[in-house]
């Protein structure tokens, strides 16, 4: 077998990254990509801050207070971080500090941690909490888990500590710190009791997705219990251990969520995504049969087919503008990947570079499955290794998150948001119809013109 290596543009990649980028070469990658670590030093990656990952899950719970334990910088950095939309209660938008400066350095933070609790408590009489320690508590030792004990007893409330020191692992380390904050709530709800109800995990409500894929399930005779975590509420989290079903829409946030509660609820899980036609009518139909409920089934194949009918009509409308035109992809995980490709395939563009910040050796299986020859393949890239990979490839859009918007405009390409900023929806049929707008009036702004395109 060939070793994966990086056989091209390799002058300004770091030796410990090569590894991890890998080409598609008669029909394989050699021994595959190297992925689940932890960032290379030096790499600007954006995978490394464990506390970041833990409040990107647990920020869209609507009724909660997130108190961020640590310098205020923190507490800016993921303020408001997600375009997650509620129905309910918007007290998530606000984000509370404890604000530590050099002397809680020198002597410990945890009066200023117990003073922040209880005036949140007195003040707003919160139902759920979320307590996170940052990297200067890792180092000083505050004992965060004791403090919130104490003050969990005081209040007969919910005040959860979320151990997220940003050096103590990565991003998907902080996924995981999150998933057993939700554990350790949920959990005191266990019940036997099961109805005929799914769970949908790992989906954020970002533009008001959930709304549009539970109004699907509510076509086709599936009821949604609780959401993990867009626009979810203390009230409607603690019902999830009654659900027979979970649906992983983000793998790589809350597998590991799925995982715990099939363990310890009975609950099974399933994979799936809703971004583009092939993987929405496939997950609503996988869903429907999970469950054994034919007459869900039934509807599910009668409903996907006609909004199939319709989404191909605008896609067919821009195929002749988008085909042949290339496309990088630089997305949080793998399952949006896999399916941006599949669109891309049925835009008749190709993709020539893809890349996640938290994709599994599964996740890359399947992507070089779908790439075509000599794809570039990343994990967790630097915006160095992008610019050296889209210009190598002659890329015309790159679809990633507000991070890499300025390098693509820097290099003169177009550009399509596909992360947790964006305030339009892309998941589902609608999303399908806003992705290939987006697409088309990026790739065909007439802006292009002036650079010579």
């Amino acid at each position: 077998m060939k070793p994966a290596v990086v056989k091209r543009s390799d002058s300004g990649i770091l030796e410990d990254r090569k590894k991890s980028i890998v080409y598609k070469v008669d029909g394989c990658s050699g021994n595959g990509i190297k992925c689940d670590s932890d960032s290379v030093s030096g790499a600007v990656s954006q995978r490394a801050c464990v506390y970041c990952g833990a409040r990107v899950v647990l920020n869209p719970i609507t009724d909660a207070f997130h108190i961020v334990h640590g310098p205020i910088g923190c507490a800016s950095y993921t303020w408001d971080i997600r375009g997650s939309l509620t129905s309910g209660d918007d007290l998530f938008r606000t984000s509370f500090s404890t604000d530590l400066r050099e002397t809680d350095v020198i002597f410990g933070g945890e009066k200023k941690l117990t003073a922040a609790i209880e005036e949140v408590m007195e003040k707003y009489s919160p139902k759920i909490v979320f307590v996170y320690a940052t990297c200067i508590v890792g180092v000083i030792g505050d004992d965060v888990e004791a403090v919130c004990r104490t003050m969990s007893e005081k209040y007969n409330a919910h005040i959860i500590p979320v151990k997220s020191p940003g050096f103590s692992g990565n991003k998907s380390t902080g996924y995981k710190m999150a998933c057993n904050a939700i554990m350790s709530l949920i959990r005191n709800y266990k019940t036997d009791k099961k109805i005929k109800a799914i769970n949908i995990l790992g989906d954020f409500n970002l533009a008001g997705e959930i709304w549009i894929i539970k109004n699907y399930f509510n076509k086709i005779g599936i009821k949604v219990l609780s959401t993990f975590t867009g626009d979810s509420s203390y009230e409607s989290l603690i019902r999830a251990p009654e659900a027979c079903l979970n649906v992983v829409q983000c793998a790589g946030s809350s597998t590991y969520l799925a995982k715990q509660m099939e363990e310890e609820f009975g609950i099974p899980y399933l994979k799936v995504s809703f971004f583009g036609t092939e993987d929405t009518t496939s997950s609503l139909i996988r869903i429907a049969e999970a469950l054994g409920d034919m007459e869900a089934r039934a509807k599910a194949i009668e409903f996907t087919t006609r909004m199939e009918r319709e989404a191909e009509e605008v896609i067919k409308a821009y195929r002749s503008k988008l085909q042949g035109k290339k496309a990088a992809i630089y997305v949080g995980g793998g399952f949006k990947a896999i399916s941006l490709i599949r669109q891309f395939n049925l835009l008749g563009m190709k993709t020539v570079v893809v890349g996640t910040q938290t994709g599994s050796k599964d996740d890359y299986e399947i992507i070089e499955n779908l790439a075509d020859e000599d794809t570039v393949i990343l994990d967790d890239a630097n915006p160095a290794e992008l610019e050296t990979f889209m210009k190598e490839k002659g890329a015309d859009i790159l679809v990633g998150g507000v991070k890499e918007r300025p390098l693509a405009y820097k290099l003169g390409i177009a550009f399509c948001d596909h992360n947790h900023e964006r305030k339009h929806p892309l998941s589902g049929y609608e999303g399908v119809v806003n992705f290939v707008h987006e697409i088309n009036k990026s790739i065909n702004n007439p802006v292009w013109k002036y650079l010579g395109k």
